[in-house]
Parts: structure tokens; C-alpha cells; sequence
């Protein structure tokens, strides 16, 4: 079962209007999107994103005229407001990272604690597997995502016991990749299992989810109202490196040539206000829920003057 993550906190983040539009980036399970819809009212209207079929499916079971589901990343979320006839929304919502389901479902070769194929794609529909790409991956270009991508400082030794590996048969598994990882890794954080950075970047890869990140920041900002909120929840450190200095450069003044004979009354407005500090979750809902101890929320406003 998945339990949403800082559930009240991030709607309450987006200070719902009953009659405006809002986009919840990740689906999931429906847990932001069931609250946002609770406090919207018979003109209110949500468009909630998501690229796994199964949190589609899902998304389908709930009759609802006022919920547009879109099989498609967020990244697409500039075209699809266009394709649906929509200029301006009043709120966006991204949760980032991984739902429980796709952990717990080992068919979907996402963690070690199953000995499944080894996909990790968020959209089993399209795409490469994680499979399929280390068959032909070079050692050096292993390297690169083990260590960008996970901050594995292994990475290389990691990278030559899989090209070591492969030479026998190709590495297809779950339990054949963390059996490798486990054999070459030999110290790490107590009780974080070996494989556990490479698989969070073997992951963050092939979905490609930094980038999606980058690429949906700038334009949901441009498609937010006056008065709009974006509220961003990150769990991973890269995640929140990202979110956190887009927010920042995007809440200052764009930067000008210092002798150009302006007033600062006249200097162009930011884009967005920063509202608050970041936002973590509190202790006990940690203690219902591990997996939101790494998660931490953002939260801007688009400006009036800007939009």
C-alpha cells in the first residue's frame, strides 16, 4: 500500500481555490489528488500526470468528471495544458521519486529485495530496461551514472564487475546485480545494503527523472497564474539541489549589466516568491511511514507583476 508523503502539508501548500485548475505531476496512487479534489468544488478542475500504466489504471477505478488522467511524464505538461485548451493553472503539485507499489512489485526490477528481471522503468510500455542497457553499455559510461547519478564512490569497481560479469551471459537480474555490487562493494553506511546507491542510479537514469525535473521547472512556472503555487517534494539530494536553485534564481531579479542607467522601480519583477522554509515530514509520520524521512518539500508563489 502506498502512503502519500506530507499528504496535508502539500495541499494545504497549494491554497486551493474551490474553482481553479490545478496538476498533480504524479499520480501515484491518488493520495494528493484525492485531497486536492476534496477541496475543490464543482468548477474546480485537476489534471493529474503520471508514465506507469498501473497508477493509470488505477487512476481510472475513481469517477470523477472534475479528474483528467494523462499517461504521459510531466515533462509534457506545457503541451498537454495546450492540447487541452488550458493557459493558465493555479497550482502545481510534482512528487517526486519512486511510489511504493513500483518498489513492492518485484516484477518491476526496481529493488534488490526481489530477484526479478531487471527493468526499473516507470513506463513498462516504452523505453529501454536497465537490462537491456547495461548489455551494451561501455565501462566508462557505467562509471558516469553509478557516480552522477548515485554518488557511488565505487562506481568504477562497480562498473569492471559488470563488464567482467557480462562476459558469461548477460546481466538480467535483480539478484545478479546486487550479488555483483555486494561482492565489490565491501564497506558501507550501517544498514544500507550495498547495491542500494546503484540501483538508485541505474533508476534515476534510465527514466531519465533529473532531466524531467529540469525540463518541467521553467515551464510550470509559465503556466502558473498570479497568485499560483508550485509545490515540489524531493527525495533525493540531487532532487532537491535542483528544485531548491531553480526556486532561488527564479525568486530574484534577472541579473542585468551592472552600468545600464535603470532604477531598481524599473528592474523586471522575479517570477516567483518563495514562500516559507523548506518543509520536512515530522517524526511520527516517519514513524508510520520510513520512506518519507528523506523527503522535503518546496513551495513558491508566481509573482503578480511577472504573470
Amino acid at each position: 500500500m502506498h502512503i502519500t508523503v506530507l499528504l496535508q502539508e502539500a495541499v494545504d501548500a497549494l491554497a486551493i481555490r474551490p474553482d481553479g485548475t490545478y496538476v498533480d505531476g504524479t499520480y501515484g496512487r491518488g493520495g494528493h489528488s484525492r485531497a486536492i479534489l476534496s477541496r475543490l468544488g464543482p468548477q474546480g478542475r485537476l489534471i493529474a500526470f503520471d508514465r506507469d500504466p498501473a497508477a493509470i489504471a488505477a487512476g481510472r477505478e475513481m469517477d470523477d468528471a472534475r479528474l483528467t488522467l494523462v499517461h504521459a511524464p510531466f515533462s509534457a505538461l506545457g503541451e498537454t495544458l495546450t492540447d487541452l485548451a488550458v493557459d493558465r493553472v493555479d497550482g502545481v503539485l510534482l512528487d517526486l521519486g519512486v511510489s511504493s507499489p513500483q518498489l513492492d512489485d518485484g516484477a518491476r526490477g526496481m529493488s534488490f529485495r526481489f530477484d526479478a528481471p531487471l527493468d526499473m522503468r516507470m513506463d513498462t510500455s516504452r523505453g529501454q530496461t536497465v537490462a537491456a542497457w547495461l548489455a551494451e553499455a561501455s565501462v566508462a559510461e557505467i562509471t558516469e551514472v553509478l557516480r552522477d547519478y548515485g554518488e557511488e564512490r565505487f562506481a568504477y569497481a562497480i562498473a569492471k564487475a559488470i563488464a567482467v560479469a557480462r562476459t558469461g551471459g548477460a546481466v538480467e537480474t535483480t539478484g545478479q546485480l546486487a550479488a555483483i555490487v555486494e561482492k565489490t562493494v565491501r564497506t558501507r553506511e550501517p544498514g544500507k545494503h550495498p547495491a542500494t546507491r546503484s540501483f538508485q542510479a541505474l533508476r534515476i537514469f534510465i527514466n531519465q527523472e533529473l532531466e524531467e525535473l529540469t525540463q518541467v521547472l521553467p515551464v510550470c512556472v509559465d503556466r502558473l497564474g498570479a497568485g499560483g503555487r508550485l509545490v515540489v517534494i524531493s527525495f533525493h539530494s540531487l532532487e532537491d539541489r535542483i528544485v531548491k536553485r531553480f526556486m532561488r534564481d527564479a525568486a530574484r531579479p534577472p541579473q542585468l549589466p551592472s552600468r545600464l542607467p535603470l532604477r531598481t522601480v524599473d528592474l523586471p519583477r522575479p517570477k516567483l516568491a518563495l514562500i516559507g522554509k523548506a518543509v520536512y515530514p515530522g517524526a511520527d509520520e516517519v514513524a508510520r511511514n520510513p520512506r518519507a524521512r528523506s523527503a522535503v518539500m518546496r513551495v513558491a508563489e508566481r509573482t503578480a507583476e511577472a504573470a
